[in-house]
């Protein structure tokens, strides 16, 4: 894949315990990067864990089934231009 990448132009800061710097710093060594390029790596796919785990959807037993159901259709063409829309749409990491 063609990843374009930006340079980096805003700042985080932030405090951390010596040993936790030293553990950051043996893991970035190992893993080939430095410390900035190791915590923001962790930090942006944490962010989009966060992210993706807000479209979790809780259901009971009757609704879920009733959902699988649904999936096992074909799909209407109301259901297939919504699909191609959100193929289409930019994931909120990907912004900016």
């Amino acid at each position: 894949m063609g990843k374009t990448t930006q340079a980096a132009d805003v700042n985080i800061h932030l405090r951390a315990r010596p040993q936790d710097r030293k553990l950051i710093d043996r893991a970035a060594e190992l893993s080939g990067s430095n410390r900035s390029q190791f915590m923001l790596a962790a930090a942006v796919k944490e962010a989009k864990n966060v992210l993706l785990d807000q479209t979790t959807i809780y259901a009971d037993s009757k609704t879920f089934q009733k959902i699988l159901d649904w999936m096992d259709k074909p799909a209407t063409a109301h259901e297939t231009a919504g699909m191609k829309k959100l193929l289409a749409a930019i994931a909120s990491w990907q912004r900016d």
